[in-house]
């Protein structure tokens, strides 16, 4: 496998095209996994890309994480693993992102189809997001970093007691509050390179 996908990066490299080709289903499932706590991974439903660059399942899961693969078209490498209850939502963004709908388009459009109750929320769900540099010779993860979201829809500083601007590293703040997409964010701090 990592002799196959080193030999698929170097061809790609040479053509200049690693940006644009679409890493081997297995890698893009590997990666995604480092998204998904460790109770969870065995199970874990995984998207990603088939060789087209269509958004596809890679793996079927049995438990309730799903695990997104990195987008091939973003240079920075970034995973991402999530509750099956915030499946909807996240699909109805990425549905409105294939549109053109930029950021503010698209919080906007699913607060009113959250509050109108045509978009399904959970009043609680975890997000976890992994990034970190793709090694060019091992393929490796190099300088791995969660953070994590907790959606609380509509919560707002006053009912959770939390702090609604960036705290330090390692602390929880509440980011926008008293929407659809009120979440806790917890950003540990970054260990220094050894």
């Amino acid at each position: 496998m990592k002799k196959t996908m080193l030999a698929f990066m170097a061809v790609m490299a040479t053509c200049g095209m690693v940006a644009q080709e679409i890493p081997p289903a297995q890698w893009q499932i590997k990666t995604a996994l480092m998204a998904v706590p460790g109770d969870y991974r065995d199970g874990a439903t995984v998207y990603g890309y088939d060789p087209r660059g269509n958004f596809v399942t890679l793996r079927e899961g049995t438990n309730a994480y799903i695990a997104l693969a990195d987008d091939p078209g973003n240079p920075n490498f970034s995973t991402a693993a999530y509750h099956r209850d915030l499946d909807a939502f996240m699909a109805r963004g990425r549905e409105l992102k294939a549109q053109g709908k930029d950021g503010k388009e698209i919080f906007d459009i699913r607060e009113a189809e959250v509050r109108s109750g045509a978009l399904s929320m959970p009043d609680k769900a975890t997000l976890c997001v992994f990034t970190g540099k793709v090694n060019p010779e091992s393929l490796e993860i190099e300088d791995p970093y969660v953070r994590y979201v907790f959606y609380m829809p509509f919560a707002t500083g006053a009912s959770t007691g939390l702090p609604t601007t960036p705290t330090p590293p390692g602390h929880a703040w509440l980011m926008d509050p008293g929407t659809h997409r009120a979440h806790i964010m917890i950003t540990p701090p970054k260990e220094a390179p050894e």
